[in-house]
């Protein structure tokens, strides 16, 4: 496996990342109208990644993510139009359930696919106001989560993660006390150290479960749950650091950095925690 990126992959993280520092103030629909049209939904696991990590970054509002991870791995294809899947056997806390216009369901007779409109879905309010997350009222439902979606997941939340930090390192480097930037002190430094070790981490383990997708690998299961437990732990780590390093502003709708925290937050509750897939690995 080739661990570190090619040409072309580097030339299309910097598009990915110029694409959407300039149109993250559009609109939901011409974004998601947008992704659509530069072909990103078609991109295989590395490349697909490698987006999803810069749209994790900008707390991206639209259902790409469940449409390009949760859907089309157990349809075989992309929806028409927005989709996402019911693949925890449970029906509760889907993503973009309730604006889905297809909707994969993991049912005891394999994968059923039906209109999202003929569903039953509620959307449940969460600690993200950005984020549609729904309860789904199906019969018969049966577990088999894509290792795509985990990946997915833990790609997302380290981007997510990223912007934290980077955020923080702004933050420590303007606020000042006692005559000198908060920065200079040893304990922020050590802080902000953890958070990156913590990121970087979960960034090759997503990295490398995407690889091990890529190339129908045996282990690609346990990489994913590798993935979205590194992932989970990550974000507790940087959630902690970051909301403590911000002080009081932290907690505050005014500041961005609340935004990052709760997008990362839920990328590790959806489809299971950290412990959750550390007893997977195990058993």
């Amino acid at each position: 496996m080739d661990v570190e990126f090619d040409e072309d992959q580097r030339l299309l993280q910097q598009m990915v990342r110029e694409t959407v520092a300039k149109s993250r103030s559009l609109p939901e629909d011409r974004l998601w109208a947008q992704y659509r049209e530069l072909g990103w939904l078609e991109a295989p696991p590395v490349e697909l990644a490698i987006v999803l990590e810069e749209l994790g970054y900008v707390a991206d509002p639209t259902p790409f993510l469940a449409s390009a991870t949760w859907f089309a791995p157990l349809a075989g294809r992309l929806p028409e139009g927005a989709g996402t899947a019911v693949c925890d056997g449970t029906g509760r806390f889907v993503l973009d359930a309730d604006r889905a216009d297809e909707v994969a369901l993991v049912t005891g007779d394999g994968v059923v696919v039906v209109n999202g409109a003929d569903l039953a879905a509620k959307r449940v309010d969460v600690f993200d106001p950005t984020l549609h997350v729904a309860h789904v009222e199906a019969q018969d439902l049966a577990k088999g989560v894509p290792d795509l979606a985990l990946m997915g997941l833990a790609v997302t939340a380290v981007g997510s993660c990223r912007r934290i930090l980077d955020l923080v390192v702004e933050h420590v480097k303007q606020r000042v006390q006692f005559g000198v930037p908060i920065g200079s002190f040893q304990a922020v430094k050590h802080k902000a150290a953890d958070m990156y070790v913590a990121i970087e981490r979960a960034r090759a383990l997503a990295y490398f479960s995407a690889l091990t997708i890529a190339e129908d690998d045996a282990g690609r299961g346990r990489a994913a749950l590798m993935a979205k437990a590194a992932a989970g732990e990550c974000q507790r780590v940087v959630f902690a650091h970051g909301l403590q390093l911000f002080g009081a502003m932290g907690f505050t709708w005014e500041n961005e950095v609340q935004v990052h925290l709760k997008r990362a937050k839920a990328c590790d509750l959806l489809l299971g925690t950290a412990s959750v897939h550390r007893k997977a690995l195990v058993a």
